[in-house]
């Protein structure tokens, strides 16, 4: 898509609908037998208390798995739910943002009233291979990467070679993101990370380490929207939908048009054109890091460093605890939880954010907060820009 094309939004009437409700599953390793719907049912059904509302109030489902072929309605089935909208738009883990921007334009149009939003994975328990089957490609498969590790390397080595980010660069990304999860009691990791740990530590697929990556685990979560002026009667603070945009630009790496510009150059810019703000606004940065180079690329590509300067940008712990640019609260992907698809996760975290409810990592002042969602080797991209006021 052009940027030209993507700034071409559908009319949207800027905080016209708000998140009332947020919610993780059980997270890390789930009990034996527990399946992906357990797992996006507790969730909603948390989210709806968190929300003060019901099922009988939900009429429209957005959700998506890779274990399950019809998510949708298989949730539906198992909550007893039928709703007037449903949507199972698989993106990967940008699937979220973009259920998100679905589930406005429904709650403007008078579709639905009450939309839930839902995610669940047992990957850890059940394996990432059988969580997440890799499909042949003609063009790729015979050289046996190791996908989907292998394409992100692939772009750490170009950003690497273009720029002259470093390994050191990378393992920052790590450090930081561990000393944020260090301050949340529901983060799979417990232990401190040293910049020296990280770099030491197993090679995976040249440059990335085992620090390179993100955790495997179990886990969901859950959204509640509904339209701003009935946001406002429910038990928590409403936090408005400013802005949001999506991208894809190619499925296999071999395709991609630049290993170190993705997509989300042009879903940052939408989005937050949308909401009327800039860069330099944000309180907070939620961005998808799989793996360390997502972290370094999004952040350029959102416009919060220059492209290139991604490396000493985080080297430097402007995204750590304290620094200039909070990135990552919960611990993100590579020290909280990573049940697959992660972008679902990012979304509560800046919604809790925003509501204040973050105990000991919570910011000073959170009031904007941007979500970023990546889906297969870095092929789609979705921004989302949350606020605490609409006007």
């Amino acid at each position: 898509m052009s940027d030209s094309s993507i700034l071409k939004q559908t009319p949207f009437d800027r905080a016209s609908a708000a998140v009332v409700g947020a919610a993780e599953s059980d997270l890390g390793l789930c009990a034996p037998g527990t399946t992906p719907l357990d797992l996006m049912a507790q969730a909603s059904k948390r989210a709806l208390v968190d929300a003060g509302l019901t099922l009988k109030d939900v009429d429209a489902v957005y959700c998506a798995t890779s274990q399950i072929r019809f998510a949708t309605t298989a949730l539906c089935e198992y909550l007893g739910l039928h709703p007037r909208v449903h949507d199972g738009t698989q993106m990967g883990g940008s699937s979220f943002m973009t259920h998100m921007a679905h589930a406005c334009a429904a709650l403007q149009s008078g579709q639905c009233e009450v939309a839930l939003i839902a995610y669940g994975s047992t990957q850890r328990s059940v394996s990432r291979a059988a969580a997440s089957p890799r499909e042949f490609n003609p063009y790729e498969t015979p050289y046996q990467p190791v996908l989907p590790i292998s394409a992100y390397a692939m772009a750490a080595a170009r950003h690497m070679h273009e720029f002259g980010t470093k390994r050191e660069h990378l393992a920052s990304v790590a450090v930081a993101a561990r000393q944020w999860a260090l301050m949340n009691p529901v983060a799979w990791e417990k232990e401190p990370l040293t910049l020296a740990q990280a770099l030491s530590a197993r090679m995976v697929s040249s440059p990335l380490t085992l620090r390179d990556c993100c955790l495997v685990t179990d886990g969901g979560g859950a959204l509640i929207l509904t339209r701003a002026d009935r946001a406002r009667d429910l038990k928590r603070p409403p936090v408005y939908v400013l802005g949001f945009a999506e991208e894809l630009s190619h499925l296999s790496i071999s395709n991609m048009p630049s290993l170190t510009t993705t997509g989300a150059k042009l879903t940052g810019a939408a989005a937050m054109s949308m909401a009327g703000v800039k860069p330099m606004d944000f309180d907070l940065a939620m961005v998808y890091d799989a793996f360390t180079i997502n972290t370094i690329l999004f952040l350029e590509d959102l416009g919060f460093c220059k492209k290139g300067e991604g490396g000493p940008f985080v080297g430097s712990g402007a995204i750590a605890p304290g620094g200039s640019l909070a990135v990552n609260t919960n611990g993100g992907g590579l020290s909280y939880c990573h049940p697959g698809m992660y972008g679902l996760l990012l979304l509560i975290e800046a919604v809790r954010q925003i509501r204040g409810e973050c105990g000991e990592r919570q910011l000073p002042r959170c009031e904007l907060a941007l979500a970023h969602g990546n889906g297969g080797v870095l092929s789609t991209q979705a921004t989302v820009v949350l606020g605490s006021a609409h006007d």
